[in-house]
């Protein structure tokens, strides 16, 4: 059971926030000067003047409206939802889709019910660290959207925060009852759980695999259907595209704090998983021989044979950087999650389109240290993430909040969501008419989820994760060694977990 003590990062959260503002007012000087300014000076008089009498056919539209459509819509339960999403911007599928599909769809059913519901989306298009301090400003004092978008590894977070509750105690039993959770694998559900309890309904998952560049293999003599069976055969590709040539950098395993999160996610979770380690397995990883090996395979790419471009992947913009070099031909070998291949290189609307993404890019698992060494003994690990929904613990209106939670859960909407962006989602009776015409989320769906494994869902976890990106960037920049590294790690853990926990 987490005690509801600790919260370092919301609060930091709040406090950069804050400061931001206060810093923001300061800067803003006297508005009434700046308002004066900007009134021309030559205003017609009569311009100034307000009508008194409103037009009469404004009286006429007045007299027009169905009085009992304004009762029932006086009557209707105003419910909000807010996801880090805008029309025309970042996530701009999930915006459309609720708008012009998901809310009217459910109010509509809710009119025939006779319990009239309005729901408007909250859009947002901003940094993810971002949006997470809005959530948590919003939720610390009581105010939010009923309905919030939601990664699952926060959810810990604000629980111990306690600005989240669970399901069951904001609505009640009845959410065990929807039809959703027969048709979402365990593991996915659970990304959404703390301490056995729900906190959400999970809106989708991913799996982290490599990609690399068809063409260029082709080029180098290499297999373009490459499936390396070891970091050796990873290494020895890489070997081999880069050739003679010195400034050739041909792999990309992401690292450094730059990255944040994608620097755990898609880069050194995968490597660790690979020497048989997990992060938390009734203890944190602390110093132990899985941790100097998966750095040891940053130093041997980075320093040792510089198959990777430390300083493309320790600049302020690493990962764009890197999905445009990906896109040029210019990294061969990446590690990055499905929504590389759904979003990045998508080749109409992608951030860095490939135009023949499916003969240029290839995917293929991530291999283990030797086969076998990885978790569970498996030949090749992943990892996956996942989004989802909670209920504001504050909302006027928890029955039909859920009742909207459960319907954007639902084969319908979810159906309705993959039609314009297909993915992978967390009900198999969606997927299962979903990606079976795009290859690669097949893949994912088929291959990737059964050697998956999910990050530890603990409040510690976030701190944990920005050590070990500190880690990995000081390897890669050579400012430490794999032992230093490995020392300043174990140092700075027990700073942040009961030393106790650690094994």
């Amino acid at each position: 059971m987490l005690e509801p003590r600790r919260y370092p990062l919301v609060l930091l959260a709040l406090m950069v926030s804050l400061g931001l503002l206060a810093a923001a007012c300061a800067e803003d000087g006297d508005p009434v000067d700046d308002v004066a300014d900007d009134e021309p000076e030559d205003t017609p008089a009569d311009e100034e003047e307000p009508d008194e009498d409103p037009p009469e056919d404004e009286d006429e539209d007045e007299e027009d409206d169905d009085p009992d459509e304004a009762a029932a819509a006086e009557d209707a339960a105003q419910l909000t939802i807010i996801e880090n999403a805008v029309r025309g911007g970042q996530n701009s599928e999930t915006a459309e889709w609720l708008i012009e599909d998901a809310i009217p769809a459910f109010e509509e059913q809710m009119a025939e019910e006779g319990r009239p519901v309005q729901v408007e989306l909250e859009e947002t298009g901003v940094d993810d660290e971002d949006y997470k301090t809005q959530l948590a400003l919003d939720l610390s004092v009581g105010e939010g959207a009923d309905i919030m978008g939601f990664d699952q590894f926060w959810v810990s977070e604000f629980y111990a925060a306690e600005y989240l509750e669970p399901l069951d105690e904001v609505v009640g039993p009845e959410v065990d009852e929807w039809e959703g959770w027969d048709q979402i694998p365990e593991a996915v559900a659970g990304s959404l759980e703390v301490d056995d309890q729900r906190f959400g309904v999970p809106a989708g998952t991913d799996g982290r695999v490599l990609f690399y560049r068809r063409d260029l293999f082709d080029e180098a003599g290499l297999d373009p259907d490459w499936e390396p069976e070891s970091w050796e055969d990873i290494l020895d590709a890489a070997r081999e595209l880069q050739g003679d040539d010195p400034d050739m950098r041909p792999l990309q395993i992401n690292a450094g704090t730059p990255m944040g999160e994608a620097t755990t996610m898609q880069g050194f979770l995968p490597v660790l998983l690979g020497t048989g380690a997990e992060l938390y397995d009734g203890g944190w990883l602390g110093e132990s021989e899985e941790l100097r090996e998966a750095l040891g395979f940053y130093e041997t790419i980075y320093r040792e044979e510089e198959l990777g471009d430390a300083d493309l992947q320790l600049g302020t913009d690493a990962r764009e950087a890197s999905f445009e070099a990906f896109s040029e031909g210019e990294i061969a070998i990446l590690g990055e999650s499905d929504w590389f291949w759904r979003d990045v290189v998508e080749p109409d609307d992608g951030q860095f389109p490939i135009e023949d993404r499916e003969e240029i890019v290839g995917y293929t698992k991530f291999p283990a240290q030797e086969p076998g060494a990885g978790i569970r003994g498996q030949d090749h690990v992943s990892v996956s993430g996942g989004t989802g929904r909670v209920l504001n613990p504050h909302t006027e209106h928890p029955e039909e909040a859920w009742e909207f939670l459960a319907y954007l859960g639902s084969e319908e909407a979810q159906l309705a969501f993959v039609e314009r962006q297909p993915r992978i989602t967390a009900r198999e009776d969606v997927n299962a008419q979903a990606v079976e015409d795009d290859p690669m989320l097949t893949f994912v769906a088929e291959e990737i989820l059964d050697i998956t494994a999910y990050r530890p869902g603990f409040e510690e976890y976030p701190q944990v994760s920005e050590t070990l990106q500190l880690a990995t960037e000081n390897v890669v920049s050579g400012r430490e060694s794999v032992d230093e590294a490995v020392e300043r790690y174990e140092i700075q853990l027990e700073g942040i977990v009961d030393p106790d926990d650690i094994r």
